[in-house]
């Protein structure tokens, strides 16, 4: 751009004066001085565009505005660009308390998660969309309800306090819980995964624990629900409260409304409660895992009483065995005992009946042996004393021996050497000391 040398008058002003009226008081300049000046800024930028579009002050104005709404429209589309509600534009200003704040600003999607920079910028293209000043020059009618709706709407939400409390009461944030039968078909923690990401925002405690998936673990799954039993929420419902009347002569008046609205809300957060306790309740009793859980408490305490049953079993059985051997091996033993008893009594009747024998063969060799009388036949009284000496040697020897001394006289038929024999057995029983010498006198 070229610049312009022109001469500008170094004006004096007498002390005291100022402004346009003054400064042509003084007359004609009396010095100047030579400066260069480039013609710049916005003021020249629009001179400038309305000389060569021809236009007028009024259509450059409403041309540029046109422009700067676009712009900024182009600017936030990525961000905001809800559609807007018929309905809604048809608002009036005065039932602003009924209205969808995020929905007038067009930021409904992002709700209690929405930034400041976010309402900020949703305000600013709302404004630059429905001005009054811009609907005049376009032509329309200047209806400024739903630009009054939009103030509003900024207002409540860039006061944290009156956010809050709308945010406690809108139910354009609130996820429904999915019915059972929508549950049981599947995908349980996508579909309430959603509900207690809602219900957290109201949670005085941050971060609130996630519902998590089929691996978690019993202790996670207990934890998450021991949160929600034991939920502090600092929720609350004054924005629904009944306005009271700014009269300060009817304070009775006053004090009524001010009364209803506390009990109003004590009402709606006991209703509150009430409706996430059940929430609550109706999640715990679709959750597959406590199932898993309970299932797999039971198998282990099943497991454990199995153990349990089957080590007494075993003991048992072991026991009822230890018993049975102790049964037969006391069976054993009265059978063994038995036998040898029988065994016993045969021995003995076997003795006896060979001692029967062996001492009808002795008795017999004394006879054989005369009755140990030399020459012709023995005298009664002879044969009487042999046959007492003999039942006497007899009584004195065991069986053993009665069987020794049998066998010694057995196939013996001479008298003489019988006699012999039985004089041995009596010195052998004398040297015994089983008989006393000469007591067996028919042998002396």
């Amino acid at each position: 751009m070229a610049s312009v040398q022109v001469s500008l008058p170094l004006p004096v002003l007498p002390e005291g004066w100022s402004g346009e009226r003054d400064f042509k008081a003084i007359g004609p300049l009396s010095h100047a001085t030579d400066r260069n000046i480039e013609p710049v800024g916005p003021h020249f930028l629009a001179h400038a565009r309305r000389k060569r579009h021809k236009r007028t002050f009024s259509e450059d104005d409403r041309i540029q505005a046109q422009v700067n709404v676009k712009k900024v429209e182009d600017d936030d589309a990525g961000e905001i660009s809800e559609l807007e509600d018929p309905l809604m534009l048809q608002r009036e200003a005065k039932d602003w308390k009924g209205q969808d704040h995020y929905a007038v600003l067009g930021i409904s999607k992002y709700r209690y998660k929405a930034t400041e920079d976010q309402i900020k910028r949703a305000h600013r293209k709302k404004v630059l969309k429905h001005h009054p000043d811009k609907k005049a020059a376009a032509g329309e009618a200047q209806d400024d309800q739903f630009f009054k709706c939009i103030q509003k709407a900024t207002e409540v939400l860039l006061d944290p306090v009156r956010r809050r409390q709308f945010d406690s009461v809108d139910e354009g944030a609130d996820v429904e819980p999915p019915t059972k039968k929508e549950t049981q078909k599947g995908n349980f923690y996508k579909l309430w995964g959603k509900v207690f990401e809602s219900e957290g925002r109201f949670s005085k405690v941050q971060p609130v624990p996630k519902l998590g998936n089929e691996k978690s673990t019993k202790e996670e799954v207990e934890h998450f629900y021991n949160f929600w039993y034991n939920f502090d929420s600092w929720r609350t419902f004054e924005y629904l409260d009944e306005d009271v009347p700014d009269d300060n002569e009817n304070r009775d008046q006053k004090r009524h409304v001010e009364r209803k609205n506390q009990n109003a809300r004590r009402k709606k957060k006991t209703e509150d409660t009430a409706r996430l306790r059940k929430l609550v309740d109706d999640a715990l009793a679709l959750d597959e895992r406590i199932k898993k859980f309970r299932q797999a408490e039971h198998a282990q305490k099943n497991k454990r009483r199995l153990e349990k049953e089957a080590e007494q079993k075993r003991l048992a059985e072991e026991a009822a065995k230890q018993k049975e051997l102790e049964a037969q091996a006391k069976a054993q033993k009265e059978a063994a005992e038995k036998a040898d008893r029988a065994d016993a009594k045969k021995a003995k009747e076997a003795a006896k009946n060979a001692a029967k024998k062996n001492k009808r063969v002795v008795r017999a060799a004394v006879k054989e042996a005369n009755y140990f009388h030399s020459g012709g036949d023995a005298p009664p009284s002879q044969i009487d004393q042999a046959l007492n000496d003999v039942d006497h040697i007899i009584t004195k020897i065991d069986n053993e021996e009665l069987a020794d001394l049998t066998s010694k006289l057995s196939g013996k038929k001479n008298a003489g050497e019988i006699t012999q024999i039985f004089k041995d057995e009596v010195q052998r029983l004398v040297g015994a000391g089983k008989l006393k010498e000469g007591e067996a006198k028919s042998l002396s």
